[in-house]
């Protein structure tokens, strides 16, 4: 008796996000939600940090904050 085939994981279509400060390309959309930061301008794009950008940038990055955060 033959078994079915086995399904793939759904492939996506979203390219991998780049750094907005070095340029760097994500290895795929899915790892940089682990690892790299992501925000969002008052026009609702998406901006994206690699870690090593984000490590530099911490400050500036906390600096944004409301005060009810601290």
């Amino acid at each position: 008796m033959s078994q079915p085939p086995m399904s793939q994981p759904p492939v996506s279509e979203e390219p991998a996000p780049s750094c907005l400060i070095c340029a760097t390309v994500a290895g795929s959309p899915g790892t940089a939600a682990l690892t790299w930061v992501r925000e969002r301008d008052e026009h609702g794009r998406e901006r994206w940090l690699c870690p090593p950008c984000a490590r530099r940038h911490v400050r500036d990055i906390e600096a944004k904050l409301s005060h009810e955060w601290w």
